[in-house]
């Protein structure tokens, strides 16, 4: 189709044209990438879980008991001991009465939405959200309601002009900048103009809070209604897959009605069983988060020595935002030049001009890494803009 052929032709031509690395070997801080080992600095492993020894036993032994695929839907003889005892574990740890498994957060954002808010209803979203929430807004039939990033004055004055079914949904973390939601406002205007929220917090669980419970930890407020709760488990948990939080109530509705849960092929129980084993580490060992905040503080301090303008963010996304597609390109190159890797982000994934290298942390990393980082960005010249 030539639209294809001029679609290729233009990305590559305006530097956004995106390629894929190829890691031969388990996901760590130092991959084995295109024959070299490299130093990593991209990954969403927040807690170093990816390839825990506990939790590989713990899928090579569920795959020995459930095999290897779960072979149907959850509602089609599909739903096994170990994606029910998951949920359990998953509801204990964040504290609400259930929890649903999805096989992506994709899904999950998407089936929640669809369910959550029919034509009647109006969206509101942070324009910023993640793009499962977008496209969540965007295949739904409501009408949806964009407000400026964190701007709540913005959102109350929406919700204020709107009546009806209203559904506000917002990352926890926000995935390319790092910076946390206004959780207790976002709660507190859902309140007063009855709404309800959802949080996507798949940047957010594991790492903050001091029992690693995530932004709603990280703010002392439980996650109950008018809030939900949607967690990823490919990020600080390692493993894959997603969940919905909430009461009782609302997980059996999303049962009935979310099309992205009733539709798919359930996760793979041995991937459920090495969740499993992720949360009791998530849980038993509280040096994985406190060393990972460490290793952020003194990146965040070194970068303020050289000069380097990071977005505000304290947790273990650390964007440094250099404007331009090519700057962006050419920084990562320099760095890979020297070993690191940290791909650059252009648009669409991030707003026009605010291309950037995202820097991001694992538990799994030394204080020597982090030394190595910074020596290596203060010789390629580069210093970041302000946002």
């Amino acid at each position: 189709m030539p639209r294809i052929a001029t679609e290729l032709a233009r990305r590559r031509a305006q530097q956004l044209y995106r390629r894929r690395e190829i890691l031969d070997g388990p996901q760590g801080v130092e991959p084995r990438v295109g024959g070299e080992t490299l130093l990593a600095f991209c990954s969403n492993d927040y807690l170093g879980l990816a390839n825990h020894p506990a939790v590989v036993a713990a899928f090579k032994a569920g795959a020995e008991r459930y095999g290897v695929g779960a072979g149907a839907s959850h509602l089609l003889g599909g739903h096994s001991a170990a994606h029910h005892a998951l949920e359990e574990e998953l509801a204990a740890f964040v504290g609400t009465e259930r929890a649903l498994l999805f096989s992506t957060g994709y899904m999950a954002n998407l089936g929640a939405v669809a369910a959550l808010a029919d034509r009647h209803a109006t969206l509101f979203e942070d324009k910023l959200n993640h793009a499962s929430l977008i496209d969540a807004a965007r295949l739904s039939q409501a009408t949806v309601k964009r407000f400026a990033h964190a701007d709540m004055a913005r959102l109350e004055t929406l919700l204020a002009q709107t009546s009806g079914e209203k559904l506000i949904v917002s990352d926890g973390v926000f995935s390319m900048d790092g910076d946390i939601a206004p959780l207790p406002t976002l709660i507190s205007l859902a309140e007063k103009h009855n709404a309800t929220l959802l949080i996507d917090d798949a940047h957010g669980l594991g790492v903050l809070g001091e029992g690693g419970r995530g932004t709603f930890e990280h703010y002392g407020i439980a996650p109950r209604a008018p809030a939900i709760l949607m967690g990823t488990l490919g990020k600080a948990f390692g493993s894959f897959g997603a969940f919905l939080a909430g009461s009782e109530e609302l997980i059996e509705y999303l049962i009935q009605e979310a099309r992205t849960y009733i539709y798919t092929t359930a996760l793979p129980p041995a991937v459920a069983e090495a969740t499993r084993a992720s949360l009791q580490l998530v849980q038993a060992e509280p040096w994985r988060r406190e060393h990972l905040h460490m290793l952020v503080q003194r990146f965040r301090a070194g970068a303020a020595r050289l000069g380097l303008t990071l977005a505000p963010s304290v947790t273990p996304i650390q964007p440094l935002i250099l404007g331009e597609p090519e700057q962006a390109l050419a920084a990562s190159r320099r760095l890979r030049a020297q070993g690191i890797l940290v791909p650059a982000i252009r648009p669409p994934t991030v707003p026009a001009h605010g291309a950037r290298l995202r820097i991001t942390f694992s538990a799994a990393h030394s204080a020597a890494h982090v030394d190595r980082l910074l020596d290596a960005l203060s010789g390629i010249g580069v210093s970041g803009n302000s946002v």
